[in-house]
């Protein structure tokens, strides 16, 4: 049913993901599928990397712990944005598209006053991705 599911993951916040990770690896072994953990990040130091190549080995080495942990087919995508905070939602969508990707799972949080009035992620992606989008709160 699933091939390739994709999960959005911020390594700022590995604590708040641990449900969203015990569904993806739920489905993926369920389903035979490869999961796919799509980073963003600034080309610009961060408190995660120093520059864009060690972002890209920090999110493959989660992925390679991932799979270890969880016998599970993985893969990393890091995406490389001057500003990450506006282009977020834009390209998400854009990976979803380029990673033929049938599923997404996305950990979110209750949704407070300033997500009804300007939105969050996971709402947008829900609302425009063509794939279905599991969104997890917790």
């Amino acid at each position: 049913m699933f091939n390739r599911i994709m999960m959005p993951i911020d390594l700022r916040h590995l604590e708040k993901v641990g449900k969203a990770l015990d569904i993806v690896e739920k489905l993926a072994n369920t389903y035979d599928s490869t999961v796919i953990f799509v980073g963003v990040s600034a080309s610009a130091p961060s408190d995660i990397a120093r520059n864009p190549k060690e972002f890209s080995a920090k999110l493959a080495q989660f992925a390679e712990e991932q799979s270890q942990k969880h016998a599970i087919p993985t893969e990393s995508f890091p995406i490389i944005s001057p500003d990450p905070t506006a282009d977020l939602d834009d390209k998400l969508l854009d990976a979803i598209a380029a990673l033929n990707t049938d599923l997404v799972v996305m950990a979110t949080h209750v949704p407070g006053a300033r997500d009804y009035l300007f939105g969050n992620n996971g709402n947008y992606i829900s609302d425009h991705a063509k794939v279905s989008v599991f969104l997890v709160r917790g």
